[in-house]
C-alpha cells in the first residue's frame, strides 16, 4: 500500500465509529479470462471480482480502494511468495432485486448490492507453480444461523491460476446466475447454479466450505493485520475454512429433511429447507480438460430462508394426519367406505379452479371439480391414492397428495358377572369383534386408579356405587371403538366391624362408634340400637352419650341400596361405672393467720380410690387426709382430685384465707444514764407487711423532741437524738402504721424519762 492509501485507512479507523466496519459481507467470487500472450513468456489476464453486501445492515460500503494481492508458489507446499499487491478503486455497484417465488406473499425486506471490480494483469508463465489472486475483508452478518460467531468471521475471495491453466491460456468458468436472495421455508428449492465455460471443459460441482479472512480487530495498527478488519495486504494462503455450527456443515448448510444438495454434474441445488434464518453456502466448480484439473472457482453466498406465506395452499380437513413431506396427508377410516373430504385450501379468493382425483382401483377414476368438498364412495377396504389440485391450468397452483386407508370396523363389547350382595370382585369378559385382530384392551372401571390392559380382567371395587365401566379396543389397523356400561355395585360388608370393640368407663360417657365395615357409604340404610332405649338411623359412625351406669348391648343393621342386608349384635359392649364425687373439710376452716396457719384436711369423697391434693402453688400429696402448714399469707387455693377405681375423676376446690397479723407493744419508761440498761425508748413487736410507720414524741409544752419512720430506731433522750439531753419527766408518744391489708394502727401513751 502506498502512503496515501495507508493514511486514508488510518483516517477511517480514527474518525469513523466501529459500526462502519460492522457485518455486511454476504458473498463473492473471482473469475478470470485469458486475453492472450504478453511480452516475453507471459500471459495477459482480465480478472473480475464480484463482492456482495447486505445493504440493509450498518456495515461499511464496498472498499474503495480494495486491497489486493497476488501470491505465487507450489500448491500444497504451505509456502507462498508475494508477487505483487495493489489497490482497486471505483467498483461498479448495482442492486440485485429479490425475486420471490411465484404465489408467495409476506416476503421480508432484503437488500443486496453487488460491487464489481475489473482489472487486468500480465503474469509470467510459471512451471509447477500457481498464482493466487486474493482479497480479504471482515466481517459477515451477525444474524447468520449456521456459523459459529459469524460477526467475528471475515471472508477470503481467491482464485488459483494453476500452471496447467497458464500453459493453456485457460478461461475460468463463470456462474450464470446469482442465487435467489429469498427462498421459502418448507418450499421446494430448485435453483440452477451451473456455470458457463467458454472452452467447453468438463465442470464438476460441489458444496464447499467458504474461506475465512480478516477478523474483528478495528484499532490501528491491528486493523491491517491478518486478524484485522482490512488485512493490508491480504494475507497469503493457505486459508482456513469457516466453522459451521452443528448440526450444519458445508455439505449440509441449510439442514432440511431431506437435506438441500447440489448435483455434481448439473449444478442444480434442490431440496426443502425447513429452518428459517440466514445461511452461508459455499459452491465450488472444478474445471477438467482431458482429465486434467485446470481450475477451481469458489463462490460463497447467503441464502435468506423466510417463513413465506403462499397465496394458495392445498389443504384438507384438520382431522387428517399429515405425514412426512409437504402437503402429503394420510386419511384413515374404520368401517366407513364413503368419506367426505373437506377442502381447507387457502386463499380462496386466489383459487379459480380445483380438482379432486381418486383412483378407486376398479378401473374407475373419481373426479370432482364442481363442489368445494368431495364425497368419495370407495368400493371396499384397502388403500387408495388421490390428489387435490388447485388452479390446475395456472402457474400459481398447488397440490395436496392424499393416501386413504379403508379398514374394517371393530366393535367393543363386554359382559360382567358378580354376586350382588357379596363384596367380591367383578369378572369382566371381552366380547369385542371385528375382521382384524384386536391387539389392545383398555379398561377403565370408573374409580381412581381402576384400569387394566388385560383382555378379561377381574376388579374389586374399593367403594360401592354406580360405576361406569368403559372398554376401548384397538385392532392391528389402529382402528378403535369404545363402549360403556354401568355396574351397580352395592354389596353389604362380609363382616361388621365397630370400634371400640369394648368400653369400660364412668358416667356420663360420650362414645364415638367408628364403623369400619366396608364397603358402605351414605346410600346405605344403617340402624343403630345403643342398648339404652336409643335408636339412631342413617349415620355410618355416630356419637352417643350414656348418662346412667350400667352394661349395654349394641346392635347394628346395614341394608344396601339394592336390598342386601347384614346385622351384628355386640353383647355388653359398653360398661358404664358411677363417677366419684370429690368432697373434703378443713380444720380449721376460718380464723387462719400467719400465727395460726396449719390446717388438717378431712376427705369426704364418695367412690374414690385415689386422691391428689394440690395446696396452691406450694405442694401436692396423695394422702387421703393430709395436714399442711401454709408458708405464706393470702387467699390459698386447695384442690382435691379423686379417681375412681375405673379411672373416672372428679374434683373440688376450696379457698382458705390466711390473714397476715402484726403485733406491737410500747414501754412506759427508760433510763438514758449510760449504765447500758434500758438506754432508749423503743417499741417491740412483729411488723411484717406493715407500711407507713411513724413515731413522734412530744414534751409537756407541746414541742416535738423526736420523730422517726424507722420502727427499729429508738429515742435516746436527746432532741432528735443529736441535741442536748432532755430533762427527766413525762413525755407523750404517738405511733401510727398501716397493716398488711391496709388497716390503720395507732398507739398513744406516756414515756417517762428517768435519770
Amino acid at each position: 500500500m502506498n502512503l496515501r492509501g495507508l493514511f486514508a485507512l488510518l483516517l477511517s479507523v480514527v474518525f469513523f465509529p466501529a459500526s462502519h466496519f460492522a457485518m455486511h459481507i454476504i458473498g463473492g467470487e473471482i473469475t478470470y479470462e485469458c486475453l492472450g500472450d504478453g511480452p516475453g513468456n507471459s500471459r495477459r489476464y482480465k480478472f473480475t471480482m464480484k463482492i456482495y453486501r447486505d445493504c440493509n445492515s450498518s456495515g461499511a460500503y464496498f472498499d474503495n480502494p480494495a486491497q489486493m494481492a497476488i501470491y505465487r508458489g507450489v500448491p500444497g507446499s504451505g509456502s507462498f511468495t508475494m508477487h505483487q499487491n495493489f489497490q482497486l478503486s471505483n467498483p461498479l455497484v448495482t442492486t440485485i432485486p429479490p425475486v420471490p417465488p411465484e404465489c408467495i406473499s409476506q416476503i421480508p425486506n432484503v437488500c443486496v448490492q453487488q460491487g464489481v471490480y475489473v482489472f487486468e494483469r500480465t503474469l509470467p508463465i510459471l512451471t509447477g507453480e500457481s498464482y493466487y489472486i486474493v482479497y480479504q475483508r471482515c466481517c459477515r452478518n451477525l444474524t447468520i444461523s449456521n456459523l459459529i460467531n459469524p460477526g467475528d468471521v471475515g471472508a477470503t475471495y481467491s482464485v488459483e491460476l494453476t500452471a496447467a491453466a497458464q500453459s493453456a491460456c485457460n478461461n475460468s468458468p463463470v456462474f450464470k446466475n446469482f442465487p435467489p436472495i429469498i427462498i421459502c421455508k418448507d418450499f421446494f428449492l430448485d435453483f440452477d447454479h451451473s456455470a458457463i465455460d467458454s472452452d467447453g471443459d468438463q465442470l464438476v460441482y460441489s458444496f464447499v466450505a467458504p474461506l475465512q479472512g480478516g477478523g474483528p480487530l478495528l484499532q490501528a495498527p491491528a486493523v491491517t493485520s491478518c486478524n484485522g478488519a482490512v488485512p493490508t495486504p491480504p494475507c497469503a494462503p493457505p486459508f482456513n475454512n469457516v466453522i459451521y455450527a452443528p448440526p450444519y456443515s458445508f455439505n449440509n448448510p441449510l439442514g432440511g429433511n431431506p437435506p438441500v444438495t447440489i448435483n455434481t454434474s448439473s449444478g442444480l441445488i434442490s431440496g426443502t429447507p425447513n429452518m428459517q434464518g440466514q445461511f452461508v453456502v459455499g459452491v465450488q466448480v472444478r474445471e477438467f480438460r482431458n482429465g486434467v484439473l485446470l481450475s477451481e472457482i469458489r463462490r460463497d453466498f447467503q441464502f435468506n430462508v423466510a417463513d413465506c406465506k403462499p397465496n394458495v395452499l392445498a389443504n384438507i380437513s384438520t382431522d387428517s394426519i399429515q405425514v412426512v413431506g409437504s402437503k402429503r396427508f394420510a386419511i384413515k377410516s374404520c368401517g366407513q367406505n364413503t368419506i367426505e373430504f373437506k377442502n381447507l385450501s387457502v386463499d380462496q379468493s386466489k383459487i379459480t379452479g380445483w380438482e379432486w382425483r381418486f383412483d378407486l382401483q376398479n378401473g374407475t377414476i373419481f373426479t370432482e371439480n364442481q363442489n368445494w368438498n368431495a364425497t368419495v364412495p370407495f368400493p371396499d377396504t384397502g388403500s387408495y391414492v388421490g390428489t387435490l389440485i388447485l388452479n390446475p391450468n395456472s402457474v400459481c397452483n398447488d397440490t395436496a397428495h392424499i393416501l386413504v386407508h379403508i379398514f374394517p370396523k371393530v366393535t367393543a363389547s363386554f359382559e360382567y358377572a358378580y354376586d350382588t350382595c357379596v363384596a367380591g370382585p367383578v369378572s369382566f369378559t371381552d366380547l369385542s369383534f371385528g375382521d382384524a385382530q384386536i391387539t389392545k384392551w383398555d379398561w377403565r372401571f370408573g374409580v381412581p386408579g381402576g384400569q387394566s390392559s388385560l383382555q378379561n380382567p377381574d376388579f374389586l371395587y374399593p367403594i360401592p356405587g354406580n360405576h361406569p365401566v368403559r372398554l376401548r379396543v384397538v385392532d392391528k389397523n389402529i382402528c378403535s371403538d369404545d363402549t360403556v356400561q354401568v355396574i351397580n355395585w352395592f354389596p353389604v360388608p362380609p363382616l361388621i366391624i365397630v370400634e371400640p370393640s369394648s368400653y369400660l368407663g364412668c358416667a356420663p360417657a360420650l362414645i364415638f362408634f367408628d364403623n369400619l365395615s366396608t364397603p358402605i357409604d351414605e346410600t346405605y340404610d344403617i340402624v343403630w340400637d345403643f342398648g339404652d332405649g336409643t335408636i339412631l338411623t342413617d349415620t355410618i359412625s355416630p356419637t352417643h352419650l350414656y348418662t346412667e351406669p350400667g352394661s349395654y348391648t349394641v346392635s347394628v343393621g346395614i341394608t344396601s341400596p339394592i336390598g342386601c342386608f347384614i346385622s351384628a349384635t355386640f353383647p355388653d359392649l359398653i360398661r358404664v361405672e358411677p363417677s366419684p364425687i370429690a368432697d373434703f373439710e378443713c380444720d380449721p376452716s376460718a380464723g387462719l393467720t400467719n400465727f395460726n396457719n396449719t390446717v388438717r384436711f378431712i376427705d369426704k369423697s364418695v367412690d374414690a380410690a385415689r386422691w391428689n391434693w394440690q395446696f396452691d402453688r406450694f405442694k401436692t400429696t396423695i394422702e387421703q387426709n393430709p395436714t399442711f402448714t401454709f408458708p405464706d399469707t393470702g387467699l390459698m387455693k386447695v384442690r382435691l382430685v379423686v379417681t375412681h377405681a375405673e379411672g373416672c375423676k372428679d374434683s373440688m376446690i376450696k379457698y382458705l384465707d390466711i390473714r397476715p397479723e402484726v403485733l406491737w407493744h410500747m414501754p412506759n419508761a427508760f433510763t438514758p444514764n449510760g449504765d447500758g440498761r434500758n438506754e432508749g425508748f423503743l417499741g417491740k413487736g412483729f411488723l411484717e407487711g406493715a407500711t407507713n410507720f411513724r413515731m413522734t414524741i412530744w414534751n409537756r409544752w407541746g414541742e416535738l423532741v423526736f420523730e422517726t419512720n424507722n420502727p427499729y430506731e429508738e429515742w435516746n433522750g436527746r432532741a432528735q437524738n443529736t441535741g442536748g439531753m432532755s430533762p427527766a419527766g413525762v413525755y407523750v408518744y404517738l405511733v401510727t402504721f398501716t397493716g398488711p391489708r391496709g388497716e390503720p394502727f395507732e398507739f398513744r401513751g406516756f414515756a417517762t424519762l428517768v435519770k
